[in-house]
């Protein structure tokens, strides 16, 4: 049981910033996001990447991978979209 809440947990936490990055790439618009935000969250989901290959957690890897992929593309698509001011 703790694996499948983990799991879960893992799959939710991960597919969080999605809705937020497609609502980026469709509108191009990136006014309101918070880039210290994403960089703090890619921050700790790197961590977390490193603490799973530590302990041979293949799903806090994964789940976490795909985090910082998530928020990497986020960040960039922040610098790429900011208006020029």
């Amino acid at each position: 049981m703790e694996t499948i809440i983990g799991i879960a947990a893992g799959i939710l936490t991960s597919v969080s910033m999605v809705p937020q990055l497609i609502k980026v790439l469709k509108e191009k618009e990136v006014e309101n996001l918070s880039p210290l935000m994403v960089g703090i969250l890619l921050t700790g989901v790197s961590m977390w990447v490193v603490y799973g290959v530590m302990l041979g957690d293949l799903p806090i890897i994964v789940s976490n991978a795909f985090s910082v992929f998530v928020n990497a593309t986020l960040l960039m698509c922040y610098f790429l979209f900011r208006p020029n001011t």
